[in-house]
């Protein structure tokens, strides 16, 4: 696995937290929701394409078809 996905994990997380506090001073609490639901939605995207990919060298490594 490569680091490199971990660090972009963080950095999404990063700055949705700070974008949030930003809205949320602004009062603007219905849009700081939104951008979180967004930002946790492109990490599990991203999770969900490392699952798939280990699924499919599971299937490669033990001939599953």
């Amino acid at each position: 696995m490569d680091i490199g996905i971990i660090f972009r994990i963080a950095a999404v997380g990063i700055i949705t937290a700070v974008i949030n506090q930003i809205l949320k001073k602004a009062d603007k609490e219905e849009i700081a929701t939104l951008v979180t639901l967004t930002g946790l939605v492109i990490v599990l995207m991203m999770v969900i394409d490392l699952i798939s990919r280990l699924f499919g060298s599971l299937q490669s490594i033990f001939g599953i078809y």
